[in-house]
């Protein structure tokens, strides 16, 4: 990456939310939004996306845990004036840097915009999220118009192929489970 430019045109994956400012010398409060919050320790180059979608890379300088979130100190903002300039904003790496999952595991990035088809060749819709329950997540498939969501188990018996690079998604729903 040699400029916020090349950065644009790759696809980013979110892994902090700067929440407030800290202390006098520049430092952020983020939100950790990653399942991986070691990969803090060989990032050096973040970007960071305001709400209204402009990108900008920051330098990490320094970084340290303070119970379930991360304080951020980029190179160059050193006043409290210039941090609150980066709160709200989603701090991310790009696509090609994040940490490899193993087979059959996805990132729900991958798997929103999903298209979601029976084995009977039933179009269902689009993944628009994943609802994590504390137990087995959930696929939230929303029909063609948008009307309605599917709710759909992602267990091995009910989602029987999932390909992110061709974005689609194949399901055996049991009976009833599509009338729920």
């Amino acid at each position: 990456m040699n400029s916020a430019r090349e950065d644009r045109d790759e696809d980013l994956v979110v892994i902090a939310r700067a929440v407030r400012t800290r202390g006098l010398k520049g430092e952020i409060v983020a939100e950790l939004l990653t399942d991986f919050p070691e990969r803090f320790e060989s990032v050096k180059r973040l970007i960071a996306v305001s709400p209204g979608g402009d990108q900008r890379a920051v330098e990490l300088e320094n970084h340290w845990f303070q119970k379930d979130r991360v304080i951020l100190k980029f190179e160059g903002i050193d006043t409290i004036e210039s941090a609150k300039e980066l709160i709200d904003h989603n701090l991310a790496v790009p696509e090609a840097n994040a940490v490899l999952l193993p087979e059959s595991h996805y990132y729900d990035w991958e798997l929103e915009g999903c298209n979601v088809r029976t084995t009977t060749e039933q179009a269902l819709g689009r993944v628009k999220s994943v609802m994590r329950t504390g137990g087995v997540e959930l696929l939230v498939v929303a029909n063609k118009d948008e009307t309605r969501d599917y709710l759909l188990p992602l267990a091995d018996s009910i989602v029987l192929e999932i390909n992110p690079e061709e974005k689609y998604i194949v399901v055996d729903p049991p009976e009833g489970l599509l009338d729920l």
